[in-house]
């Protein structure tokens, strides 16, 4: 371990709670550092009280903490401006909010939606559930098996029908980033708006909404150093202020009658109800820990990672990487399957090494069924793992058919 692998490290309580631990299933959810854990727990300790409720000191100043954390996200993404940002408590949330608060109101009989078949889960149910309220047409786009969508497959794609484009930025089983700003302005041209997921693209490469132009986006908190139960929802302005609201209750209001109500202005009106203020507190610290070390150190860090299990992976008999064979195409998240041995197998074996991976169909069923496989293994990588993490993966990897009885 390098002396900059300590410096990182020591950033981290799990890993000296754990020393033998290696750590690769970041892809699912990121260890988070001991700045957001003593900035939620100072949150709790020292101003711990309703944000936008109260008129005393402690609440105003939960409130300031927890607007600072909106201003932070926008600038994070490159937002016009903070009340495009909406907490939520996650990316499945923020989703399921442009579903139901855009979709089903905006969204009609005869119009057409287009998902890509990389989708997680979170990023096509919602359309598939929009789709059936409204008799609209779900259209599916398909990637080459490596994992690239052809931009002039989705031109054929486009219809004046298509109303809404459902894509993730970076696929959570490739690894590989789509340029959602071409596929983005191509939607445009036949007046669709662009949804984007940036679940596994936000905590490892730098985002620019503005440059996008993308509509909608959306990710969470937990995958980027956070606390889990935080998520965010940015969306152009002109789009929140026509959508109605997702929840009902308190806080989301302007003023109540018997009869009815006024809400508020976004982006308050979709965060109906007590708000996850620690979560957001520590968002806010999570924001500033990545920006400590810069989004050019960890893309760089990650690539080198990247690049190293690439290559060690591919020199490992019986085993096939999914997706492409460059590194440049994966940003820390490496799928494979191996000869005769189930993933769920693969990640016990794993785990008795102390090494974390996951195995399943990782909430992406459809694009598992396109490429002819029920389950694989990933292991994925974050900022602060090291060679060795990847080195006792590999030795793992190396011996995983023998234990299962193989004579290769």
């Amino acid at each position: 371990m390098t002396d900059e692998d300590r410096e990182i490290r020591k950033h981290f309580p799990i890993f000296e709670a754990n020393p033998s631990l290696h750590y690769l299933d970041n892809s699912a959810t990121s260890q988070r550092p001991v700045e957001v854990l003593d900035a939620v727990t100072k949150f709790y300790e020292t101003v711990n009280s309703n944000p936008m409720r109260g008129l005393y000191d402690i609440s105003l100043r939960a409130t300031e903490q927890y607007e600072e954390a909106r201003t932070k996200v926008a600038n994070f993404i490159n937002a016009k401006d903070s009340s495009e940002i909406v907490f939520t408590r996650n990316a499945t949330e923020s989703l399921n909010l442009i579903a139901y608060s855009y979709g089903e109101n905006f969204i009609k009989e005869g119009d057409e939606i287009i998902v890509s078949i990389a989708e997680h889960h979170s990023n096509m149910l919602p359309w598939q559930q929009v789709a059936k309220k409204t008799g609209a047409t779900l259209k599916y786009f398909y990637c080459e098996k490596d994992g690239e969508f052809s931009l002039e497959k989705f031109k054929e794609l486009l219809t004046p029908n298509t109303k809404l484009v459902a894509m993730t930025e970076m696929s959570n089983l490739f690894g590989r980033k789509n340029d959602v700003k071409a596929f983005a302005a191509e939607a445009h041209k036949v007046g669709a708006v662009f949804v984007a997921d940036g679940a596994q693209s936000a905590p490892h490469i730098k985002v620019d909404v503005q440059d996008s132009d993308i509509d909608f986006f959306a990710f969470s908190g937990h995958k980027m150093y956070a606390p889990m139960g935080i998520g965010v929802l940015y969306a152009k302005k002109d789009l929140l202020e026509k959508m109605p609201p997702f929840l009902f209750g308190g806080e989301m209001i302007e003023y109540v009658t018997i009869e009815g109500a006024t809400y508020a202005e976004v982006p308050h009106k979709f965060e109906a109800g007590t708000v996850n203020a620690g979560g957001a507190v520590g968002l806010c610290a999570a924001l500033d820990f990545i920006n400590s070390y810069g989004l050019d150190f960890l893309e760089k860090r990650e690539e080198e990672l990247t690049k190293y299990a690439v290559e060690r992976i591919l020199e490992v008999p019986h085993v096939t990487l999914i997706g492409s064979e460059d590194y440049r195409e994966h940003h820390g998240i490496l799928t494979f399957k191996i000869d005769g041995v189930h993933p769920h197998d693969v990640a016990a074996i794993m785990d008795s090494a102390h090494v974390a991976i996951r195995a399943g169909h990782h909430c992406a069923q459809p694009l598992h069924k396109y490429l002819g496989v029920m389950s694989t293994s990933r292991m994925s990588l974050g900022f602060y793992n090291t060679k060795d993490d990847i080195d006792a993966f590999i030795d793992c990897l190396s011996s995983m058919r023998s234990e299962m009885g193989y004579k290769d």
